[in-house]
Parts: C-alpha cells; sequence; structure tokens
C-alpha cells in the first residue's frame, strides 16, 4: 500500500506516519511524487488495522497496491527511476549503450574491443567471463582471469563493466570486477542467487527468462529489491516461441509494457533476440523508437572466429553504422518531444 501525503504536509507529519508505520514491524519507504510526497508500505498491511492512519495530520489518502511486486511497481514509485552509475545514468534521456563480445576470450581480444565500442560511443563494455553455455563441452569462460581483463579495459578506456554471475559463489569476484552485476535469462528465477545478489547492494541487470511472462520477471527483480538493491535494471533480450528463423522472438512490447507497469529502466538486446547479426540494426533502432532506455548488442572484432555467438555479433564496422543510426534516431526522438508516454 502507498500512504499519500498532503501537498502541505510537514516534514513533522510525514515523520510521524513513517513511525507509526515502523512501530507495527513494517518498512516504510518515502518517495517524491509528481507534487506530493508518498508513503510506501512494504510488508503484511493487515498489521495495520488497528492504526487509524488516514486519520493522521498530512494524510490524504492510502492506496492499496494490486501488484504481487510492490518494489518494482510504479503503484508504489510513481516517478520513473534514474540509476547513476559513475555519471552514466540509465534510464535518463540518452540512451546507454552496452557492447562487447559475447565472451571474454583473450587480453588482445577484449583490449581491441573495448577501443571499438568506446570509438562508436557506448558507456558500458560487456564480456562474459563465466559462461553458462547449453552444451558441457562449449566454451565456458576465463573467469577470475576474464574478469581482470575487463578490469585493465575499464582502466584502459574508462568505460564502465557489466558481466554476467552465474553462481552464489561468483558474486564477490564478479561485485569486485565490475560496475554491473548481469543475471542471465537461464537464472532470472533462480531466488537464491536473485536474494544473494540483492544483498550485495552492486546495481544489477535482470534479464527476461527464455520463457517467462512479464509478470514473472517482475517478481524475480522484486527479490532483488527486496533484499536491499534498489538499482536494477531490466532487459528484454527475447522469449521462445514456436519461430526457428530466429533464435528468440524479440518482444518489444514488453518495453510499453514496462514503462506502464514498472518505474524500472529497461534496455533491450537485439542480439539474443535475433540471433542473427543483420537483424541487430533494424531491431536496436525499433527498441529506441519503442522507448527502450539503452541498447546491449554483442560486438567482436572477428566474428567468424568468435568461441560464442559469432552469428550474433556485430563487426567494427557494423557497430559503427548501426551507432550512427541510434545518435539520429534518439536526436530526432528528442527534438520532435517523441518520447514515450507512461500511462
Amino acid at each position: 500500500m502507498v500512504i499519500i501525503m498532503n501537498i502541505d504536509a510537514t516534514e513533522k507529519d510525514i515523520s510521524e506516519v513513517v513511525n507509526t508505520v515502523e512501530e507495527t514491524g513494517l518498512q516504510a519507504k518515502i518517495m517524491e511524487g509528481a507534487q506530493q510526497k508518498i508513503v510506501g508500505v512494504i510488508g503484511d498491511k493487515t498489521k495495520l488495522a488497528s492504526v487509524a492512519i488516514e486519520a493522521m495530520n498530512g494524510v490524504e489518502n492510502i492506496v492499496a497496491i494490486s501488484k504481487s511486486y510492490k518494489l518494482a511497481s510504479r503503484e508504489f514509485h510513481p516517478q520513473s527511476t534514474v540509476i547513476d552509475i559513475g555519471g552514466v545514468k540509465i534510464g535518463g534521456a540518452e540512451p546507454v549503450i552496452m557492447a562487447g563480445p559475447c565472451a571474454v576470450e583473450s587480453r588482445e581480444q577484449l583490449l581491441m574491443t573495448a577501443e571499438i565500442v568506446k570509438k562508436g560511443g557506448a558507456q558500458f563494455l560487456r564480456g562474459g567471463a563465466y559462461k553458462p553455455r547449453t552444451s558441457p563441452y562449449s566454451f565456458q569462460g576465463l573467469e577470475v582471469e576474464g574478469l581482470k581483463y575487463l578490469a585493465e579495459a575499464r582502466e584502459k578506456t574508462g568505460l564502465k563493466i557489466i558481466t554476467e554471475v552465474t553462481t552464489v559463489e561468483g558474486i564477490a569476484p564478479v561485485a569486485e570486477y565490475s560496475d554491473v552485476m548481469q543475471i542471465g535469462a537461464r537464472n532470472m528465477q533462480n531466488f537464491g542467487l536473485l536474494k544473494e545478489v540483492g544483498k550485495c547492494g552492486k546495481p544489477v541487470m535482470l534479464k527476461r527468462g527464455l520463457s517467462a511472462t512479464i509478470d514473472e520477471w517482475l517478481n524475480a527483480a522484486e527479490y532483488i529489491m527486496n533484499a536491499g538493491t534498489p538499482d536494477v535494471i531490466l532487459c528484454e533480450r527475447g522469449i521462445r516461441t514456436y519461430e526457428t528463423y530466429t533464435r528468440n522472438t524479440l518482444d518489444l512490447s514488453a518495453v510499453a509494457a514496462v514503462k506502464h507497469l514498472s518505474h524500472l529502466p529497461i534496455i533491450v538486446d537485439p542480439s539474443h533476440g535475433t540471433g542473427k547479426w543483420r537483424m541487430i540494426k533494424p531491431m536496436a533502432l525499433a527498441a529506441i523508437a519503442a522507448g527502450a532506455d539503452g541498447l546491449m548488442m554483442e560486438v567482436h572484432p572477428n566474428p567468424a572466429k568468435a568461441m560464442s555467438d559469432g552469428s550474433q555479433s556485430l563487426t567494427g564496422e557494423h557497430y559503427l553504422d548501426l551507432m550512427e543510426g541510434v545518435r539520429k534516431l534518439s536526436k530526432f526522438m528528442r527534438d520532435e518531444n517523441l518520447a514515450p508516454l507512461v500511462a
């Protein structure tokens, strides 16, 4: 539930409401509305049955939240969240770009790719040090050695680092070397991992599961947020359908749905969403037009020799061409005030 305060409610009024809520054993979070302050209440609201919150000074109204995900819901947090990671704002006016190889294969490969993505204007270098693969015989990643290469690339280029954490045991090293911890599609409902990552306090990007509904996805985000991390970025990366031409079916309607249901920023991964490098540019531009807060894409200096996902990796040339299109489209949308409405 949320307690909506009057426009003229004083700090004392708000403090008394918060104290009353917390005395019952519930959590209270103060949020800024468009004109009023809102006190979000987390927990079993029946504990407030004997407390006349409505009669307290400064209280205008109490609204029940219908969603099972409270912290991630726009009902609970009406204003869109902007996550600031070392000066890079995700959910702000400019789309954020995360680009790099599917897997960190070598120091040379990673540093070369980092220079390419930096040149194109990306703010984040992506690269998997731990690679959960469908086959146990496929390349599984360089692990800690790969994390060290990512940290070196950050030192040389200034790019932020996002990389996947796949196990509870891997949280500590990934948190040490990364700026954002990624939860992959296969682990979206690994609730034990979500809770432990949430306790870490580092920003988390949560990819949509292979066949997950939007409701399931947002409830997975709730696990992370409820454990203590408010900075969650959602990533639409395609879902499994009956279509076989593409690797997955990129669900761009999820962008509009998430913007309506949640305050969390959402980015789109057209590389995994299509599995075909030729489709990345049109789907990336469509994602920006739909209102996505950014893109994640795979870039490799030589996709033909990539140890994983070469068919969906852009060359440097194709990546730079895509980024030119992203810049032009983003500028056009800003100039024409075409940012999607949140309803």
